[in-house]
């Protein structure tokens, strides 16, 4: 899945931009690890270097945590951090990663916070199951 958007201006210090060129490359999620591995040749050595970008690149809403799978995926969606509401469906058989983003999720979410007097700060839903192709096969 080729990522071609970028957030805001943000600029991007050498290694947060190898980073998230690693994970626009990618075809699906990644752990922290698999990007310290695809980044040995450029000259990161521990996954601290790795862990430090990817928190400036979720912060700046470049980049997504996908907490069921500890691994990354690129921002897919311009309106997502508008929204502040990001849903993913995962394939638990191809591991293949959809980012949604989709107002009436968002308008639940809003509404079960209010209802329940919380202030939400942020949200993600992960949904896992078979896609379409894995459940056909």
């Amino acid at each position: 899945m080729e990522h071609s958007h970028h957030h805001g201006d943000a600029e991007l210090s050498q290694n947060q931009q190898l980073v998230m060129d690693v994970l626009d490359r990618s075809t699906g999620a990644m752990s922290a690890y698999m990007i310290l591995d695809e980044l040995r040749d450029s000259g990161f050595r521990a996954p601290l270097q790795v862990y430090r970008a990817l928190e400036k690149l979720i912060a700046i809403g470049r980049v997504h945590r996908l907490e069921s799978l500890n691994a990354f995926i690129a921002c897919s969606h311009l309106s997502c951090e508008k929204i502040g509401v990001t849903a993913f469906v995962i394939c638990d058989r191809c591991e293949h990663v959809q980012e949604v983003c989709d107002d009436s999720v968002s308008q639940f979410l809003a509404d079960l916070a209010k209802k329940t007097k919380f202030q939400a700060s942020k949200s993600s839903i992960e949904l896992h199951g078979l896609c379409n192709a894995c459940e056909a096969g």
